[in-house]
């Protein structure tokens, strides 16, 4: 049974609601290591899939899918298994790009996976020489991690592989665990050829792995030495989810398996304190099922080498964790709320989505998954990249999502008190806004941005972000407009834009669910040199129309406002009045208080390109007069 271990206090003042929370450690505060000893499995008796050999259990479980997995498998039995050059890592400090070092690396794994999941479905033999060559090509590489990682756990600082170290990241953990569902379905076979495979594979998972995750406590993403403002993100329960895999599929000492084990439990629960007790996933849906979902897969493996007594699926938090990602849903062409780096188009892995809702008895979560499923083919989403275990579950799934009636939420609000996200709806409309604070994960400058779409089209925007590069997590990051607060929904006051860091955050946040309004200051987001004393930004939203309220107080005006607006199509200047979505909406402002132009930005990043074409589009309305205080007013109809 879970014991009560978070403590929440409600404060109510002048109609503000403000949440306080401590550190819940959900995990190790509900299980100790000795209860963990007691109910881990023995061995791999845990495991509810099919032996190899077992291939009446096998034929039932790929189903309808049996020929295409098949297809899948034969386009790699005579593939050519590629070079990571070490110019390839070395081209990440020369130009910044991650794709010369990646897609060579990828495009291995994508072939390893075809031939594993082919030969688990047919069982003839047909794929494992290929099988054998991909794995041992895997072993022969330096390292398993990429390049744009390899500088922050080297002591050299470069991207070339260093001697005698072995970096622990998000690749390096998804290689370990696929590869010790390699070792556990087919070492059998390989042993009929030469143990040596075998071997081989399980020494460099517990090189690689878990020796460097058992052994150290200063890996950034483990958050066992964590700073007060340390982010913990969705490295955390990714990478935990693999060495977990990896010790329970290979590891052999029972002891070292438990320390193991704890340890990871231990890290994790420092993923669930630094998540807002509201649930929201603060880096977007785009990396939801990096975050809850990979948290999800973390907790379903623990509770299944369990026997389910590990478990904490019924805690709330979970589940609001779970269905941040059907709320963030906003529809027509796959569009989601996308803050931060998150991508405007998604919506999430319909299978994984359908599994945590059952675990979570989610009734929304299931029937979203089912919805997600009527867009898209069946077989796209059963193969996950190179994640094995949740290829297996999206087959085990399969059925019960079938038989799920397909319907989208139909709460009118959501709102996220900590996270400070709000989405509400009305009409055709759907509007979300957000305050918190420019350190959060993936973050973008953007505190009192909004979003708007109208018949589940896009109308006013978040860019979002362009692909990754080096730029992308250095110092220069806010070099890049779409971190910029000056290309999202916001004013640029007394000629200065937000500011980055934990120190810039909203303040007097509130939301009136019967007014549907929106309102908070956003004056401790700007840097001291704006001069802002207040600017409090209000939304209002009744029967499909959007009023924006700027009041604001700044005890010394040098420079002209301009509030900016960032839309998807190109929009039509007219006296007082901004022409929008083909003539069919418009925004209104004080003509004169303003003077309006529009600026074309052109996509020439194909990540952003793919999402919103060739043009994007950022109104500029400057203020006419220099001044101290004012109302700004904004309709948009």
């Amino acid at each position: 049974m879970i014991k009560k271990c978070i403590i929440i206090l409600w404060i109510n003042i002048l109609g503000l609601s403000f949440i306080q929370a401590q550190d819940i450690n959900l995990l190790t505060s509900s299980y100790a290591s000795e209860d963990v000893r007691k109910y881990l499995a023995a061995g791999n008796d845990w495991v509810a899939y099919p032996d190899y050999t077992d291939r009446t259990a096998w034929n039932e479980l790929v189903g309808p899918f049996y020929e295409q997995l098949l297809k899948e498998g034969d386009k790699y039995l005579n593939y050519e298994w590629q070079v990571v050059k070490a110019t390839d890592y070395l081209e990440y400090e020369r130009s910044g790009s991650r794709v010369i070092m990646e897609k060579p690396l990828n495009d291995n794994l994508k072939a390893l996976m075809g031939l594993v999941i082919a030969e688990l479905a047919e069982g003839k033999g047909r794929y494992l020489d290929q099988i054998i060559n991909g794995s041992w090509y895997m072993t022969e590489i330096s390292t398993w991690s990429l390049s744009a990682h390899l500088p922050a756990f080297q002591s050299s600082k470069r991207t070339l592989p260093q001697q005698g170290t072995h970096v622990f990241d998000l690749m390096t953990g998804d290689i370990g665990s696929f590869m010790s569902w390699i070792y556990y379905f087919l070492q059998p076979e390989f042993d009929k050829i030469t143990p040596i495979i075998s071997q081989r594979i399980k020494l460099h998972i517990q090189e690689r792995l878990i020796e460097p995750y058992l052994s150290r406590n200063d890996m950034w993403w483990q958050a066992l030495e964590i700073d007060e403002d340390q982010l913990v993100n969705n490295w955390n329960p990714w990478c935990n989810f693999n060495v977990l895999t990896a010790l329970l599929l290979v590891e052999d000492d029972a002891d070292r398996k438990l320390q193991g084990v704890y340890k990871t439990m231990t890290s994790v629960d420092q993923f669930i304190n630094y998540v807002k007790a509201d649930g929201a996933c603060e880096e977007g849906p785009s990396y939801w099922g990096h975050a809850a979902g990979k948290l999800y897969d973390y907790l379903k493996l623990l509770a299944y080498a369990t026997e389910n007594k590990v478990s904490v699926f019924e805690h709330p938090m979970i589940k609001d964790m779970g269905e941040y990602i059907s709320q963030s849903y906003i529809g027509g062409d796959r569009w989601v709320v996308n803050f931060a780096d998150a991508s405007a188009k998604g919506g999430g892995d319909p299978l994984l989505i359908f599994r945590y809702g059952e675990d979570v008895h989610s009734m929304e979560m299931m029937q979203f998954a089912k919805y997600l499923t009527e867009q898209q083919s069946s077989f796209s989403n059963m193969v996950q990249g190179r994640d094995v275990f949740r290829t297996l579950e999206n087959f085990v799934c399969y059925p019960a999502l079938q038989k799920q009636q397909a319907q989208l939420p139909q709460n009118k609000y959501k709102w996220y008190p900590e996270t400070e996200f709000l989405y509400l709806k009305d009409a055709d409309t759907f509007f979300a806004a957000k305050g918190g604070y420019n350190n959060e994960s993936h973050n973008h400058n953007d505190i009192g941005s909004f979003i708007l779409y109208k018949d589940g089209k896009p109308l006013f925007i978040d860019a979002g972000v362009g692909t990754y590069t080096k730029k992308t997590f250095s110092k220069e990051r806010y070099d890049i407009w779409t971190m910029q607060s000056g290309y999202h929904n916001l004013p640029q006051i007394n000629g200065y834009d937000q500011r980055f860091g934990a120190s810039y955050k909203s303040r007097d946040v509130s939301f009136d669910p019967k007014k549907g309004v929106f309102k908070l200051d956003i004056a401790g987001a700007y840097p001291a040199e704006a001069q802002v004393n207040k600017w409090f930004r209000s939304y209002k939203l009744k029967n499909g129309q959007l009023v924006i309220y700027d009041d604001f107080d700044l005890p010394q005006a040098n420079t002209a406002n301009v509030i900016h607006f960032m839309v998807a199509e190109k929009p039509v200047i007219s006296k007082g009045v901004i022409s929008l979505g083909a003539g069919q909406h418009s925004l209104v402002f004080d003509i004169n208080a303003f003077d309006a132009s529009i600026d074309t930005i052109e996509q020439d990043d194909p990540r952003l390109g793919n999402i919103w074409g060739s043009y994007l589009y950022r109104i500029n309305l400057k203020a006419k007069n220099i001044q101290q205080k004012g109302i700004y007013t904004f309709t948009i109809n």
